[in-house]
């Protein structure tokens, strides 16, 4: 969060397009206009923006938003810094100021006072009010908001207000289908062909658990996780458990019937 991403077409992070969504954020940023992500964790929401920021030839500053995050802690505070106060800049305002992409990761999980923050930048006015220092920024050409969040996973505490949703051009992300997420696990891990598409098999049975036995469905990240552990060297069977099923649930029971099913896919 301290400092920008500065990456460029060639150095793109891998990305597989699933639909449209790419030409969708390019014409968003031409126009201006701020995107609100939405989807499961682990789906490539944050490869997707990564992978856009380097494309379009933009710095990117992206904060991984939690329960204690406040707005200042994106505007920024002054601090004490060789016996002075000192003003210093949070990673909204750098974006702002730069004219760079800012990402706030999960922002359903900040404090209430971040959106009133993020109200004045996604409409025409794009600017930034600093009370603290009395300033009114107006964001540099080139800044774009993105934010995302996880629908399934929200209750009716942590939601967005339709005040603040309807600021945002939308997008749905899912898991990518069963052929682009073993071309995305071999990438990822040279794990040969075969057991990739074995890997994304079993992510599928276990996605289809989901509010069954299962909070959440495995995500693609954990899928690249255990085929890179299984190209390192370790058995499929260890790696299944250690990236697969342990961070999913605690339940024992649970765990014993995942297990089962791993082998059941693998033979």
């Amino acid at each position: 969060m301290d400092g920008a991403q500065n990456l460029r077409g060639a150095d793109a992070p891998f990305y597989l397009p699933q639909g449209d969504e790419c030409e969708i954020f390019a014409a968003a940023y031409e126009n201006r206009l701020p995107v609100l992500l939405k989807g499961p964790t682990g789906c490539g929401k944050t490869r997707f923006v990564a992978h856009m920021a380097a494309e379009l030839g933009r710095p990117l500053y992206t904060v991984a938003c939690h329960d204690d995050l406040t707005a200042a802690d994106l505007i920024g505070r002054y601090l004490l810094k060789g016996g002075e106060t000192v003003w210093v800049d949070g990673p909204l305002t750098r974006a702002v100021r730069e004219g760079a992409i800012c990402y706030l990761d999960e922002v359903v999980e900040a404090r209430k006072d971040v959106a009133v923050v993020l109200h004045p930048l996604t409409d025409d006015r794009r600017i930034l009010p600093i009370d603290r220092t009395g300033e009114e920024l107006h964001a540099a050409p080139g800044f774009m908001l993105v934010a995302s969040y996880n629908p399934g996973y929200q209750n009716i505490l942590k939601t967005l207000k339709p005040s603040t949703r309807q600021r945002f051009v939308a997008m749905e992300f899912g898991f990518p289908r069963a052929a682009h997420e073993s071309e995305v696990v071999v990438r990822e891990s040279g794990l040969d062909d075969g057991r990739a598409k074995a890997l994304v098999r079993l992510a599928g049975k276990l996605r289809d658990l989901k509010g069954v036995d299962l909070e959440e469905g495995v995500s693609t990240r954990l899928v690249v996780y255990a085929a890179q552990l299984i190209t390192g060297g370790m058995s499929v069977d260890r790696a299944i458990r250690a990236a697969m099923i342990e961070p999913l649930t605690d339940d024992e029971d649970v765990k014993r019937g995942l297990l089962d099913l791993s082998t059941a896919v693998f033979g």
